[in-house]
């Protein structure tokens, strides 16, 4: 009579340890595909604020949110009734808060990192607008007025005050909302980027954060890349190192000591960005 021979410990342990090595080996590559689908939604996402900002510029004569408070609230969406002294000029009846978020960054972190304020008063609106920013993968977040926003992009900031083009006299600068329709080069000036907070003034003088200190744009949420919108309304990957040789202001120095044209190394950037490509 034949026996029926099962397994022996053994050859459970050899079956078993198979096993985990195969799923060691497929975790980063799924890992991998799993962040790939993410960097895309993140542009999808930024491709619909681009829609939503051309429609705003339309809409007030071409020109963009003339403050930080201004912007925040077109962030919010339609979140303000009418009559509301709070809601501002110009209002769009958006949906932000499926597209306010890179699916990187979409939960703020337990532990708050800096905070973040704005305010305006005059042409027959009030408001203060108060939240908590975010890091590379935590999102920031409106805390007042209620109800909670949470998002994970930022504004250039130089397209939000007046200091955006300095040759201009103060005068025509100081009050109004910057006609983006009358700069040269848009396609090279960042509008919205991969952000810790819902603005950020990027410098040409300023070098980025050492050790494990994150500032602004340069962030390491894409595999050393950011996703962009710039004042064109296209989307694009963005190199960190790249950051330096966009036009954030027509002041900006696109050949600064932080770019190959201004001389720098791939050893004068901080350790955790010296494997990145150089631009």
């Amino acid at each position: 009579m034949c026996k029926s021979r099962g397994f022996t410990l053994i050859e459970l342990l050899v079956v078993i340890s198979v096993v985990m090595l195969l799923i060691a080996l497929l975790l980063p590559a799924l890992q991998k595909a799993r962040n790939q689908a993410r960097a895309v939604v993140c542009q999808a996402n930024l491709m619909q604020w681009g829609s939503i900002l051309a429609l705003y510029t339309e809409d007030s004569q071409g020109r963009l949110p003339r403050n930080w408070g201004d912007a925040l609230w077109l962030f919010r969406g339609p979140f303000i009734p009418e009559g509301d002294p709070n809601r501002p000029n110009v209002f769009q009846n958006i949906r932000a808060k499926g597209i306010g978020c890179c699916p990187m960054a979409v939960r703020p972190e337990k532990q708050k990192h800096g905070g973040f304020a704005a305010s305006a008063s005059g042409l027959g609106v009030s408001y203060r607008v108060t939240g908590w920013e975010g890091s590379t993968f935590g999102a920031w977040e409106i805390v007042t007025p209620p109800p909670r926003f949470r998002g994970s992009y930022g504004f250039n900031d130089w397209l939000l005050g007046s200091d955006f083009d300095t040759s201009v006299p103060v005068r025509s600068r100081v009050g109004r909302g910057l006609d983006c329709q009358s700069i040269s080069g848009r396609a090279n000036v960042p509008a919205l980027l991969d952000c810790i907070g819902p603005w950020y003034c990027f410098r040409d003088n300023s070098g980025p954060a050492p050790g494990s200190l994150r500032r602004g744009f340069c962030i390491n949420r894409h595999n050393g890349l950011v996703n962009g919108l710039f004042l064109d309304w296209s989307v694009r990957r963005v190199g960190l190192k790249e950051l330096w040789t966009l036009k954030w202001s027509v002041q900006f120095d696109t050949a600064n000591a932080w770019t190959k044209a201004g001389g720098a190394l791939p050893e004068d950037w901080p350790e955790w960005m010296q494997g990145f490509k150089d631009y």
